[in-house]
């Protein structure tokens, strides 16, 4: 059975960093394209970072470029999404997806407040 859970979220000032975790059960992360999404309140979901498996290139939206990196860690079958320079805008639920043999799958979320 595939899960995904992430870990790591909270509460940040502006300016700090976080590092968002996801740990994957029943696939092997090197075998699927994993990303980062985010929601915020009456907003739409954002893809946020993926690292797509076939070429192993990152793709960032234009809004986080330079300030975070998604990274995994084939060994410990867990994606990484490092955070730093955060802003309020970055108030938000970050989910963490698969693409593994045509199906798609999500975590739970976690969320990240940045707040003074």
């Amino acid at each position: 059975q595939v899960q995904l859970v992430e870990s790591g979220g909270g509460l940040v000032q502006p300016g700090g960093s976080l590092r968002l975790s996801c740990a994957a059960s029943g696939f092997a992360i090197s075998s699927a394209d994993m990303s980062w999404y985010r929601q915020a309140p009456g907003k739409e979901r954002e893809l946020v970072a993926k690292f797509t498996n076939f070429d192993t290139r990152t793709r960032y939206a234009d809004s986080v470029k330079g300030r975070f990196t998604i990274s995994r860690d084939s060994a410990k079958n867990t994606v990484y999404l490092q955070m730093n320079s955060l802003e309020p805008e970055d108030t938000a639920v970050y989910y963490c997806n698969a693409d593994h043999l045509g199906r798609a799958y999500r975590g739970q979320g976690a969320q990240v407040t940045v707040s003074s």
